[in-house]
């Protein structure tokens, strides 16, 4: 029957209404299939049920959907037998209503769209539906494996339903938008206006603080008496601009969390039906796996969540799929029949985490191995040179898979390799770590530009950084009492547990490890579960800024997630607290190896310098001036220093001439590097008595190490 055109509007509304009903419908009856609910969980959540199904059916009565109302009918006849009982829900009976719930959405879409006339008749479908569910007196005891096989009505959605099913499975909230549209560089462009707005604020705040400078230097010239007027007139505008700068700031936070709640969404729309995958697709298989979601709050741009949406599901159907056990085998292991999925999310500053992992097997290096040869991934002169990190990035190459035959979930080549493409067009990377017989685990790094993010700014010498402040917990001072100190690392006693001490200024190459002094900052760090003390030389405060992404050259650099404008135009460096709290003594050097002194006042070519030589095995120290290098040179030894051509105070070609002076730094191998790429600079550097020059381009193009490696081997051969 043809909905009436004037309730057409109402109909649209109910179709995105009956999308939100569904998807609570269907996480409470994957939970209801579960092991191990109390009688009064299983109780609400079988009332629950009946109440959103009633929903359903008043709904769609009213607005003269006959064939809707029919559905969720028979549902509610399908689940009646089981209310009076304190069970957990028969997975045919599961099955069943999943199934007419597929079926109910996919007709509601289609009356939305104004295809209710083009749909079949429902009468086959409910046939169906009532021959698959339990006959009532049956069902209130039926065990949960009374059917050797699904019945044909509840065949899982993701092995084979209709595309036009799965389509309807989406967010329909978009087409039912009767408000403005706005393009995406709308909205964007907007964004940018309200960011420079907020800069406007930080600098008006900066002037605010000026004129209290001011204040207080007439006050203390002593001329209280002929200062009296200007003072008062001083104090009276700064406390207007102060007023000025909290209204200033409660607009753009307004602005802001508005721009927010129109371009993002909770991720749980994109997490929520993945456990209704993993359930079907375990179904399929033979598998049993449950899915735990941590972190679906957060919020996340639109477009972002549609694109990692995809590559969400590719991870979970390779871990049910690949990684975790049958039940018989994982028993055998001593697991639980039932395999453990998690995904977790979390954003630090401009840094999304997601986190995908499973209790499985793991990953078989030798398997990878054998398969990546026989698929000409690689040669077996290749395979065998590989380290266990390398042998489990083969899994993203394009072609990769471990099936021999096709299947409905594998086979075809296609799948991790789609994941890494799509992370990496978003400038993001993923990792993968696993450990055989004990499972995997994916991390997915992403920038996230939306907004300003609140940001400690601290100081370890000269040097000023920033860390996002969702990854620090609290601060507090150094006292003897709550220190442990030990041959290689002190600890702090906090809460009862023993964090270990990093000091920053260490971390970043800028002095030797030291434990921290009486009344020092201490920052409790933590990121991925894992937690520390930061010693800092000073807390400055906390600032709300906009976290931009670093420039592709240094985007890899392991230590910054990206940088931030500060009220007079400074550059300020955000930490990421993974780097912060992983654990640097991992990262060992041989006694025989090689060291690098880095000397450049820019602490971004700095970090550049290091990620560099370190990737080659040198071990690396940090100097921000010609004179902080010569004091480490007094107390170090190194085999080669990479010197900046253009500081203050002292530059380049000086720090070479106070070299070239001393008896045990005559020969040391020195190059310059400068940001001017032109003859004359580079005839300038190599006639100061340098050994090599390179600009700071050539440098981010991946050159310095080889020129390193070159002049060392020169100045080797002379001497």
């Amino acid at each position: 029957m043809p909905v009436d055109p004037m309730l057409q509007p109402l109909v649209a509304g109910f179709a995105v209404e009956a999308q939100e009903v569904i998807q609570k419908v269907t996480m409470d009856l994957l939970e209801l299939e579960r092991e191990g609910l109390e009688n009064d969980a299983l109780a609400r959540i079988y009332t629950r049920l009946g109440r959103h199904l009633h929903t359903l059916k008043g709904s769609a009565s009213s607005l003269g959907l006959q064939d809707l109302g029919d559905i969720a009918h028979k549902l509610e006849d399908a689940l009646a037998p089981l209310k009076a009982h304190t069970q957990k829900m028969p997975r045919p009976v599961v099955d069943v209503l999943l199934h007419g719930l597929d079926l109910f959405m996919l007709r509601a879409q289609a009356h939305a769209d104004g295809r209710g006339d083009d749909l079949p008749n429902p009468a086959a479908a409910l046939a169906q539906l009532v021959a698959a569910a339990p006959p009532p007196e049956e069902a209130a005891v039926l065990p949960g494996g009374a059917f050797a096989q699904p019945p044909p009505a509840a065949q899982p959605a993701v092995a084979g339903a209709p595309a036009e099913l799965s389509a309807s499975l989406e967010p329909a909230g978009e087409s039912a938008d009767a408000g403005w549209r706005v393009s995406a560089g709308q909205v964007t462009s907007l964004m940018r206006e309200v960011e420079r707005l907020r800069e406007v604020r930080l600098r008006v705040e900066e002037r605010s603080r000026e004129l209290e400078r001011v204040s207080a230097l007439l006050a203390k010239q002593g001329l209280l008496a002929e200062t009296a007027e200007a003072r008062t007139l001083l104090s009276g505008t700064g406390r207007s601009l102060r007023t000025d700068g909290e209204e200033t700031s409660d607009i753009v936070d307004a602005l802001e969390d508005g721009l927010k709640a129109i371009t993002t969404r909770p991720t749980r729309t994109i997490l929520d039906p993945l456990q209704r995958m993993v359930r079907d697709l375990s179904r399929q298989l033979g598998k049993e796996a449950r899915l735990s979601v941590v972190g679906a709050e957060v919020s996340l741009d639109r477009r972002l969540l549609e694109k990692l949406q995809g590559a969400l599901v590719h991870i979970l159907r390779n871990a049910v799929d690949h990684g975790l056990e049958m039940p018989a085998e994982r028993e055998k292991a001593g697991k639980h029949h039932e395999g453990a999925l998690t995904l977790r999310v979390e954003q630090q500053g401009n840094l999304l985490y997601l986190e995908a992992s499973d209790d499985g097997r793991g990953i078989d290096l030798t398997q990878v191995r054998k398969v990546a040869e026989k698929r000409g991934l690689v040669t077996a002169e290749e395979a065998a040179r590989l380290n266990d990190n390398q042998v489990r990035e083969l899994i993203f190459r394009e072609g990769f898979s471990t099936r021999s035959d096709v299947t409905d979930t594998s086979g075809r080549g296609v799948g991790l390799d789609a994941v890494r493409a799509t992370v990496e067009s978003l400038q993001g990377r993923i990792e993968v770590s696993s450990t055989r017989g004990q499972g995997t685990r994916f991390v997915l790094t992403l920038p996230v530009d939306l907004g300003s993010s609140p940001v400690l700014m601290v100081r370890a010498l000269e040097q000023f950084v920033g860390l996002p402040m969702l990854a620090v917990e609290s601060t507090q001072l150094a006292r003897p009492d709550m220190l442990r100190v030990g041959k290689r690392r002190t600890h702090l006693e906090h809460q009862g547990q023993l964090l270990p001490v990093v000091d920053l200024g260490a971390r970043l190459g800028l002095r030797a490890s030291s434990p921290p002094a009486e009344g020092q900052p201490l920052l409790i760090v933590q990121s991925g579960g894992k937690r520390v003390a930061l010693g800092v030389d000073a807390v400055v405060g906390d600032r709300d800024l906009v976290i931009r992404p670093l420039p592709s050259e240094v985007r890899e650099v392991a230590a910054w997630q990206g940088a931030a404008t500060l009220s007079r135009g400074e550059l300020l460096l955000i930490l990421r607290p993974d780097w912060v709290v992983s654990d640097s003594e991992k990262v060992t050097v041989s006694a025989g190896s090689r060291r690098a002194l880095v000397v450049d006042d820019s602490l971004t070519a700095r970090a550049l310098h290091r990620a560099m030589l370190e990737a080659g095995g040198f071990q690396v120290h940090l100097a921000a001036s010609g004179a902080r290098a010569l004091e480490r040179l007094q107390a170090d030894t190194y085999d080669v220093v990479i010197c900046d051509l253009d500081m203050e105070e002292m530059d380049g070609i000086e720090l070479i001439a106070r070299l070239r002076e001393r008896k045990d730094t005559r020969t040391l191998p020195v190059i310059l590097v400068s940001a001017h790429d032109s003859a004359v600079a580079r005839e300038r550097g190599l006639s100061s008595g340098a050994d090599g020059f390179l600009s700071k381009r050539e440098c981010a193009a991946g050159r310095l190490l080889a020129e390193v490696l070159d002049v060392m081997s020169r100045r080797g051969s002379r001497a």
